[in-house]
């Protein structure tokens, strides 16, 4: 059965942006290569360095050298640019898709340091006394 939402009429389009793909494929991996991120997100070498430029020149992440390769760091409080969603901070969307952001190493695997947990991220998934654990 066809839905209004799984017709083929417009099948073509989707709900992330080619700089949205992009910079969650930099938060999930700051040391990422532009050649990677173009494997990973469908799109050319050079439409890649052009969307990093505009992130870096809107404010949304910065580069530095790391010996041959760059490094990325996502600004934290960075905004979405659109006025419907103006108020709200990209770090939640960053967040949801890519991960918590940290400047800070991490943990072992299989461990999440305090620093990670936000308030809402902490669930009962006992039913015992036992403690609750974070959301992973």
């Amino acid at each position: 059965m066809e839905s209004e939402h799984t017709g083929h009429r417009r099948n073509g389009w989707t709900f992330l942006t080619n700089h949205a793909r992009v910079l969650i494929a930099i938060a999930r991996d700051p040391g990422i290569r532009l050649r990677d991120i173009a494997v990973d997100c469908g799109l050319t070498e050079r439409t890649v360095q052009a969307i990093v430029t505009d992130l870096q020149a809107d404010g949304y992440l910065t580069r530095t050298r790391d010996g041959r390769r760059n490094r990325y760091v996502v600004a934290p409080g960075a905004r979405f640019r659109h006025p419907a969603e103006a108020g709200h901070e990209i770090a939640g969307l960053l967040a949801y898709l890519a991960g918590p952001l940290s400047t800070q190493p991490t943990a072992p695997t299989g461990e999440v340091r305090a620093d990670q947990v936000r308030a809402g991220d902490v669930r009962k998934d006992t039913t015992d006394d036992s403690e609750p654990r974070a959301a992973v």
